[in-house]
């Protein structure tokens, strides 16, 4: 279901085109001429004629059923942010070592305010919740990857949050500011983090950060749907995927985009 846009919509063309992009989000991938403007406060005519130009563009596209969704340009630029290029690229190599290593469900996640920004994952043959999805965002409290980002933030942005209500997602999740201070406490002496059943019933997890230069810049998790798993067991691999993203990520410091790099460039 899409919201009901509050402010007066901008006037420029621009603003407006990107006002309808932004309407498109993982709750709401595809969407109707009549749902982007009661969202945005545009007038039927309005969307109608700026989706033309979008889908002429290919910024958008209709689906066959009649909404419309982002169109694959959208994708090959997002193909040249450095979120892809340098994090994601990166990363890749090690988190596939990883799977391979442990048979077990690989997610990579970012620091994006107060939530965790999942941007890639690597399924075994089991089942995975929809909440894991690239692109969906999970509470930094509730989840073992939103630990380890969390336990080696800035200590300010630390007491931000613990300062703030923490919601509740399952009967596990810690929710008291003070017992969730002391385990992360516990989560930096370690080193990485753990999770049962916080954020959704029947899951478990053991996630290290990524630090380049001192500074928590991802993080990546095992996950398991099997409470009776042992994850901690894979807390070295873990650790060493980790440790060598982070690596890694230093030495291309400055480097946005590895792939397109040339590697005979003075």
């Amino acid at each position: 279901m899409t919201t009901t846009y509050v402010d007066p919509p901008p006037k420029s063309v621009v603003a407006r085109a990107l006002l309808i992009l932004g309407q498109f989000t993982i709750a709401t991938p595809s969407l109707t001429i009549s749902e982007i403007s009661r969202s945005t406060g545009l007038p039927v005519a309005t969307v109608f004629r700026l989706l033309g130009e979008l889908e002429a563009g290919q910024f958008v596209e209709r689906s066959p059923k009649g909404p419309y969704r982002l169109g694959k340009r959208l994708w090959e630029m997002g193909l040249l942010t450095p979120l892809h290029g340098r994090l994601r690229e990166t990363a890749l190599p090690f988190l596939l070592n990883l799977q391979y290593k442990t048979g077990e469900t690989v997610q990579f996640a970012i620091p994006d305010g107060s939530t965790a920004l999942y941007i890639e994952k690597l399924t075994n043959e089991e089942s995975v919740p929809q909440q894991s999805r690239i692109g969906a965002r999970m509470p930094l409290h509730g989840t073992g990857l939103g630990k380890a980002l969390l336990a080696f933030s800035e200590p300010q942005f630390q007491h931000s949050i613990l300062a703030q209500p923490l919601p509740s997602y399952t009967s596990h999740t810690l929710v008291e500011s003070g017992q969730l201070s002391r385990q992360l406490e516990e989560i930096r002496q370690r080193g990485y983090a753990m999770s049962a059943e916080e954020y959704v019933a029947g899951s478990m997890s053991i996630a290290a950060p990524v630090l380049v230069q001192g500074v928590v810049q991802a993080a990546v998790a095992l996950v398991n749907y099997h409470l009776d798993a042992d994850l901690e067991r894979f807390a070295e691999p873990l650790l060493h995927a980790a440790d060598g993203i982070g690596r890694r990520l230093t030495e291309m410091d400055g480097i946005d985009f590895p792939s397109l790099d040339d590697p005979h460039h003075d």
